[in-house]
């Protein structure tokens, strides 16, 4: 089991940007693929993105293709979401998620295929 902190949400404006990390503690970090979900009020959680144990390989969701980047440290156990030209529907709760898995090179887009998750951090895009 991997212990998920997440940090760095906020209220931001419309096109502004933000960096959110999700500090991995228990067991050895590079045996984990990650990912990141959100969820709005009323909505069902969605995958955001997600990256590989090795951090070669990485998926996005349409809605924030090329706007977000996910990357990872496995020196610092941390994993991270750039989001850049922010829209009011990304206003959500975002938790990152963490699959062990022994292939390097793969990364999970369903929900259910994480063991473990963080409590979330909140991002609201308002003017």
């Amino acid at each position: 089991q991997v212990q998920l902190t997440e940090s760095g949400g906020g209220l931001v404006q419309p096109g502004d940007s933000l960096r959110l990390s999700c500090a991995a503690t228990g067991r050895t970090f590079s045996s984990y693929a990650m990912g990141w979900f959100r969820q709005a009020p009323g909505k069902e959680r969605e995958f955001v993105t997600a990256i590989s144990r090795s951090g070669t390989n990485t998926g996005y969701a349409d809605s924030v293709k090329g706007r977000f980047t996910i990357s990872r440290d496995n020196a610092k156990n941390t994993v991270y979401l750039q989001m850049n030209s922010l829209k009011p529907e990304d206003t959500a709760v975002y938790y990152c998620a963490a699959k062990i898995t022994s292939y390097s090179d793969h990364y999970y887009f369903l929900g259910n295929s994480y063991n473990d998750w963080g409590q979330g951090t909140q991002v609201t895009v308002s003017s």
